[in-house]
Order: C-alpha cells, then structure tokens, then sequence
C-alpha cells in the first residue's frame, strides 16, 4: 500500500463517525462516505500531504453532503424523513437509549451549519483553524457557530430531557 492509502484508509472509522453524526442516518452515511473516497481516490492528485490528509477529507465529504443537501431541498424525496422519525421516535425502557434519542433529536434539530462544526469540533476533535479550512469559512465564523450550536443543544436537550423522563416511566 502506499502511503496515501495507508493515511486514508486510517482516516476511515473518523469520516464514518462524523458522516453518521451529520445525516442522522447509518445508510445515508456510508453513500456518503463511500463518495467521499471514492472522489479521494479520483483525485489523488489534488492531495497536498504537508496539509494532512484529514483535512482534505473532511473538506471533501463536508461538500458531498452540503451538495446533496442542496439537492433534496430543491427536489425532496417522498418518504425520506419519515423513516428518520420512525427510527428516532422508537421507545425503550432504558435510560440510556432515552438519552441518546434525545441528544440525536436534539442534534438533528441543529442548522446544518452548526451541526458540522459541533461534530467537527466536539465529536473529532479538530481545531478551529482547520474546520475553518474544512467549511470554507473564517475562524471567528466557525467559533461563533459552534457557541450557537452548543446554545442550542444545551436548549434542546433540557426540554427532550425532561420529556423523555416522562416517556422511560411509563
């Protein structure tokens, strides 16, 4: 193997975390960061290896889902949410599964663009700097972005919580 696939293929289980965080949905990840490579790939000769090799990623999948995004908006897809709902709605005794369900709703119920750069941030640990460089946008926008995500969650969550309580003692 050489060393571009040994970098990208290390960079697998990161781009699958963040893919899954951002669509909310396990198939709809996987396309997207089977895309994500396979455009890698395509272009490997784009890949400048002193800026590192997740950064490049990251910016790639980040423009396959702002795309795809762009698309079901102008023409949606019957259907698409309500799978999303379903799967997101399914009661459980245990607090735990609560809990998650309810940090996904709450997460989902993000803009997609402080969803990114809370995953981009929180979830994979990448700095300001470079999720800047990854969005296309300027530091103080992603730092600004991110406190009103992290306002929003914090919002969301409280409210999901106390609802989901209610849900686990029945």
């Amino acid at each position: 193997m050489t060393r571009f696939e040994i970098l990208l293929v290390d960079e697998i289980p990161a781009l699958r975390r963040y893919a899954r965080a951002l669509c909310g949905d396990i198939g709809q990840a996987d396309d997207l960061v089977q895309e994500c490579l396979l455009r890698a790939v395509s272009r490997r000769r784009l890949w400048i290896s002193r800026k590192g090799m997740r950064p490049w990623l990251f910016t790639i999948l980040h423009n396959i889902f702002v795309n795809t995004l762009s698309r079901q908006i102008r023409s949606p897809i019957a259907g698409s949410t309500e799978n999303h709902e379903h799967a997101m709605t399914s009661e459980d005794n245990s607090d735990q599964l609560c809990t998650q369900s309810d940090f996904e709703k709450a997460l989902l119920q993000l803009s997609s663009d402080q969803r990114e750069v809370l995953l981009l941030v929180g979830l994979e640990q990448i700095s300001y700097r470079d999720v800047a460089k990854i969005v296309g946008v300027p530091v103080g926008t992603v730092m600004s972005r991110l406190s009103r995500a992290r306002e929003h969650l914090r919002k969301n969550l409280e409210g999901e919580v106390k609802l989901a309580k209610i849900k686990c003692v029945k």
